[in-house]
Order: C-alpha cells, then structure tokens, then sequence
C-alpha cells in the first residue's frame, strides 16, 4: 500500500519482496552505527522484516524510477497528539536528499492529519542526522547526558551515550 509518493520517490508498506534490500542496509556496520542494534544477520533481517510488515509505525522508502527499496521512517505514535520521527537509510544512497524528501512528505501529511508534535532523538554524534532535523525545521530541545546505554563493555559496564531531543509543532515553518 502506498502512503504517499514525492519526485522521486514512494513511501509504502513493506513487503515480503523487501527482504535483499532491506538486508543489505540492515547488515551494514556504517548504517547501524547509530541504532540501539548490532549490524543484523540474513536470518535476523528475516525475523525484522516480519516485525516492519505487520506494523504501520515502519515506512518502507523505495525509488520511483526503479522501486529499490532504499531505506525507512519511522513513525511512531505517542500520547497527546504526537509522533516520533526516525530514518535509516542505505549508505549508497546518502547525500542525495532522499531522507529529506520522504521525511518532509510525512511531516506535512501527519500535520495535515491533525498530529501537534513530531519529535526524534538522536546522538549527538551523529552530526548528519540532528542536521537533517534542523533542515526539516525541528528545534533542539534538549540534552540528556548519559541518559542511556545500549552496550556493555568488556567488564559489564554500561557504556552511556547522550542524546539529542529534537522537535517541531504543527505550525512551525
């Protein structure tokens, strides 16, 4: 099913036929380095792909020109009218404005739908990622420092990270 569609590209569902596409961003070091997951497993991207079909939370980004599956948004519904943003995306497909574009598509549909706020969190190292939210108009919020850990290190010990609070209400230009 398609939710929306822009220039370039289309925004759906995802689909059983997603899986090489969705493995080969899913597996890739560089493009998880950020996410609170390891680079995922063949087997592993399988079981995942499951999960983004049968959720609506999980937008599949595919090319229109050749329907390459090549990243997602994720937008998840939160309490008081709001949503969380977030995007991965193939690193061969970087740098060509393709998350702004599909990012900026459900920002104004979900405004046009009546959502309040849209808010993402991001680390702070992750400079393209806070830059692309301060291109789609959210405003830094907050900093949390070290307010949360996905790994351990070799002796147990969490390894704590800060994050960025980003965010933008309906109305804001």
């Amino acid at each position: 099913m398609i939710l929306a569609e822009t220039e370039r590209l289309i925004l759906r569902r995802y689909r059983q036929e997603d899986l090489q596409d969705l493995y080969e961003y899913l597996s890739d070091q560089e493009v998880v380095e950020y996410e609170p997951y390891k680079p995922l497993t063949f087997d592993e991207t399988k079981e995942n792909l499951q999960w983004r079909i049968g959720t609506d939370e999980m937008i599949a980004v595919a090319l229109k020109r050749s329907h390459k599956m090549i990243g997602n948004v994720y937008l998840g519904k939160r309490e008081f009218e709001a949503l969380e943003i977030g995007f991965v995306f193939n690193r061969h497909y970087w740098g060509h404005g393709y998350a702004a574009e599909s990012c900026g598509a459900l920002i104004r549909q979900a405004f046009a739908n009546g959502v309040h706020r849209i808010y993402a969190e991001c680390d702070p190292c992750n400079m393209h990622s806070w830059k692309l939210l301060e291109t789609l108009g959210f405003r830094k919020e907050a900093c949390f420092r070290k307010n949360v850990y996905f790994w351990k290190d070799e002796h147990g010990k969490a390894i704590w990270k800060d994050t960025f609070v980003y965010a933008r209400l309906n109305g804001d230009t």
